[in-house]
């Protein structure tokens, strides 16, 4: 007679007892062997002694013991525990430690687990014929567990209300200790209501003087008027790094914006319509890594007047003709000057309006040489960099930097990081260094001083530099002064020694004056991709915060070296080390797979050099800070920054020759380059970001932040998670894990600050004083560009949002120019 004949049980009683119990059996299995394997490489037993105690709850379960209900409760208590002792009262750390676990827990405690369970096979007791032994046992172990999942419950319900990672300080602006300096300090004459260089002036501060928009009214922005480009990215032949990143400039009542296709439009500022456009046209055949423009660049007519009246066959002057320009770098190697009323091109430049940046390059190869970032403009000169294909080969362009006359585009000068002490222009027929390294983001000036500020990358391949030159290795990773009259170097700033990880220093040297000490210092401020904020002196290079050289990791490949030590600035916004205990996921299982991954890679902190093994490269080359740079208050000496975490994986990949694919599974289509083959080197690289099986950072969150600091004191005042994963997981959920992003802040008078780069597309605002988010909104697509801010024709101030996409990230590609202001008020 069989059991279930003798003591037939209520139909559907305890049914999901039987799964339940497989399921156990099938995780605990997993759990303790992946377990074991974690446990041989040096991590953490819980995983193997978790999964033991679950096979052991899985065989319970099947032999209708009610002393699983107890196993269990020891498991997820011990967990608990456990989950406490490694990440605090953290709680998205807690709840990849508890999560699965908690919910089996909820399934256990169920009716359909519980009246399938007997105290015995002997006895046959079940639900029907409930013995008081019975009812007992299976009381004290609901009540065990039961008191385990409250504890979660109650555990989480702490760390949600609390944030370990905050930073809770607040500026204060109003106090006489603020010593704040005047609004000249911004550096420039340009009107308070317009917006002329990249970083608003050729300081690059991100900061607007006007003051419309404070903290008590920033809640009513609502969008002005939105313009469509037409321009999206998908188009054939685009490389994947298409992006919209433009900051438009504003002059006059006019907008002046660029697309990454080539077209430059011009808008009403105040109402949104276009006033012209010109479509240059993107030639066929680029090899091309990148495909964007961050912005255009602005010379008014007075600069022209500087030329001689008459052309030397006695006509006007072209150049002259053309009154206010703008500036254009293409991706076909060219720098164009058209005409800020009408966009036509201005003939007394160069050829035609244009000059040919690929002249007297080596390697020449279309599309492997140009501009992504707006050219410095001068009172006479304009200065232009550029970027060169980065990991393909070590046969690239130069990244040679030149200063161009601005009415006629004569070459002025030319500094090249591989021959840095000959700056007098090149004779016909020569070349520039090959694969020298270059200056791709947007540089600062100041011209009373007679400075540009170049912020320098790498030369290419960035993981290996066995073969690098003396000049290579003082130039690359720094910012660089140069004699705005000759291009000769004044001084030079190392942000990272023997750069091994694509440390290039990648954004836009803020200049800003510094009251310190009694003495008010002219500094420069230099985010990296490390997390430094550099803050020099803009005459000398010489540290106004202190800058501490500190042990690095060595054991570079073969042939390879490291440098001994590594610069740290008093201000710093690097990330804690990984360990094992910081490795995350949206479940236990995917958290073990990362710590696994974890201890199999090499990682010995920042800096440790790539390897075949494979390296964590944290903070990844994706940056801490990347071309969006930071926002500066010149009048408080205040920063605004935006700092994001993602650790990266670096894989060395022997090459056998110099043409065989190692990275790529096959050639890339069209002209493309094949990027990361690092053809001529020992080794291509396998370049990755460091995620889970399901795709999400193995470090664990936040992932990205904004944060105020002092930089007098170099003190962090406040810092504050930014951003939710609504577009980043599969789902759409609202969750404020703090997200990273890319493109730049900006902040203004009135005490505001912007930020559009994170990665779940919205627009933010945030009070300067202490960082409160204060508003936002909802963009079409990403907002990977820096915005803008200016008064318009009717009074109001509007805040500009591009919202494009960025090819990199993955973010909704789009074709908006959005501008915001507050309602308007009166007849």
């Amino acid at each position: 007679m069989t059991l279930a004949h003798h003591n037939p049980q209520p139909a559907g009683s305890g049914w999901l007892r039987a799964p339940l119990g497989v399921l156990f059996l099938v995780g605990g299995l997993a759990l303790a062997g992946f377990g074991a394997w974690l446990l041989v490489l040096g991590g953490s037993a819980y995983y193997t002694v978790a999964g033991v105690l679950m096979l052991v709850d899985g065989i319970l379960l099947l032999q209708r013991r009610p002393s699983a209900l107890w196993l269990f409760a020891i498991l997820l208590g011990g967990t608990l525990a456990w989950a406490i002792w490694e990440a605090g009262m953290d709680w998205w750390p807690l709840a990849a430690r508890l999560d699965v676990l908690f919910v089996l827990a909820l399934l256990l405690l169920t009716p359909w687990v519980r009246r399938g369970l007997v105290v015995s096979t002997a006895t046959g007791a079940d639900a029907s014929t409930a013995t008081p032994t019975w009812r007992a046992a299976t009381r004290s172990g609901t009540l065990a567990l039961g008191i385990a999942a409250i504890a979660c419950v109650g555990v989480a319900g702490l760390s949600v209300a609390r944030d370990q990672h905050r930073v809770a300080g607040q500026f204060d602006f109003e106090s006489s200790a603020a010593s704040p300096l005047p609004e000249s300090a911004a550096g420039d004459a340009v009107p308070a209501g317009e917006w002329h260089a990249y970083g608003r002036t050729a300081f690059g501060q991100r900061y607007s003087p006007l003051a419309q928009i404070t903290p008590a009214n920033v809640g009513q922005l609502q969008k002005a008027w939105e313009f469509h480009t037409g321009d999206v990215r998908g188009r054939p032949g685009d490389p994947e790094e298409t992006t919209y990143e433009v900051t438009p400039l504003k002059v006059g009542n006019r907008l002046y914006l660029c697309t990454p296709h080539q077209s430059v439009i011009a808008l009403d500022a105040t109402t949104g319509a276009q006033v012209w456009r010109r479509e240059l046209g993107l030639p066929q055949g680029l090899a091309l890594q990148h495909l964007t423009c961050r912005g255009l660049s602005y010379a008014p007519a007075a600069a022209a007047a500087n030329a001689a009246p008459t052309s030397s066959t006695g006509g006007v002057d072209a150049s002259k003709a053309c009154g206010a320009r703008l500036f254009m770098a293409t991706p076909d190697g060219r720098l164009l000057a058209m005409s800020a009323q009408d966009g036509h091109a201005c003939p007394g430049f160069g050829k035609d309006g244009a000059i040919d940046l690929k002249a007297n390059m080596p390697n020449s190869n279309p599309g492997s040489y140009y501009s992504t970032s707006p050219v410095v403009v001068t009172q006479h000169a304009l200065i232009v960099g550029g970027t060169v294909l980065d990991n393909v080969s070590t046969k690239e362009e130069s990244g040679v930097v030149r200063a161009f006359d601005i009415d006629s585009g004569k070459l002025l000068w030319n500094w090249d990081s591989g021959n840095p002490d000959v700056t007098t222009p090149i004779e016909p027929g020569k070349t520039y260094t090959a694969n020298s390294p270059n200056s791709w983001s947007a540089a600062s000036v100041d011209e009373s001083l007679g400075l540009v500020y170049l912020p320098m990358g790498n030369q290419p391949p960035d993981q290996w530099g066995a073969n690098r030159s003396a000049a290579v290795e003082r130039y690359s990773s720094s910012v660089v002064a140069l004699d705005l009259a000759t291009g000769q170097v004044r001084w030079v700033f190392q942000g990272a020694h023997h750069d091994l990880w694509d440390y290039d220093v990648p954004a836009q040297p803020s200049l800003v004056d510094i009251r310190r000490n009694g003495q008010t210092i002219p500094a420069l401020v230099q985010p990296t991709k490390q997390g430094e904020l550099f803050v020099l002196d803009r005459r000398t290079g010489e540290p106004v915060l202190p800058v501490t050289e500190t042990p690095a990791p060595g054991g570079a490949a073969p042939g390879d070296h490291t440098a001994p030590t590594q610069p740290v600035s008093a201000l710093s916004f690097a990330p804690e080390p990984l360990s094992g205990k910081r490795m995350w996921g949206a479940t236990l299982a995917d958290q073990l797979a990362c710590r696994i991954a974890f201890h199999k890679l090499k990682y010995d902190g920042r800096f440790t050099p790539p390897s075949e093994q494979g390296t964590i490269v944290y903070p990844g080359n994706f940056g801490v800070f990347n071309w969006g740079a930071v926002a500066v208050d010149p009048v408080h000496q205040v920063v605004f920054a935006t700092p994001a975490y993602l650790a990266f994986v670096s894989r060395l990949v022997p090459r056998p020759n110099d043409h065989a694919l190692v990275v790529n599974d096959e050639p890339p289509k069209g002209s493309l380059p094949a990027i990361n083959e690092n053809f001529g080197a020992p080794y291509g690289a396998k370049m990755k970001p460091f995620l889970s099986p399901l795709g999400i950072p193995c470090q664990q969150p936040p992932w990205g932040y904004v944060a105020g600091a002092d930089l007098r004191t170099g003190k962090i005042v406040w810092q504050h998670r930014n951003g939710t994963v609504r577009d980043l997981s599969p789902v759409p959920l609202p969750f404020h894990m703090g997200v990273p992003g890319i493109g730049g802040p900006i902040v203004t008078a009135g005490g505001v600050a912007f930020y559009s780069g994170n990665l779940d597309n919205y627009a933010r605002a945030y009070a300067m004083a202490n960082g409160r988010q204060l508003w936002e909104s909802r963009l079409p697509a990403g907002g990977q560009a820096t915005p803008m801010t200016y008064s318009g024709e009717d009074g109001r101030q509007y805040l500009l949002v591009v919202a494009g996409g960025h090819g990199s990230t993955g973010t909704k590609p789009g074709d908006s120019v959005i501008a915001y202001a507050l309602p308007k008020t009166g007849g």
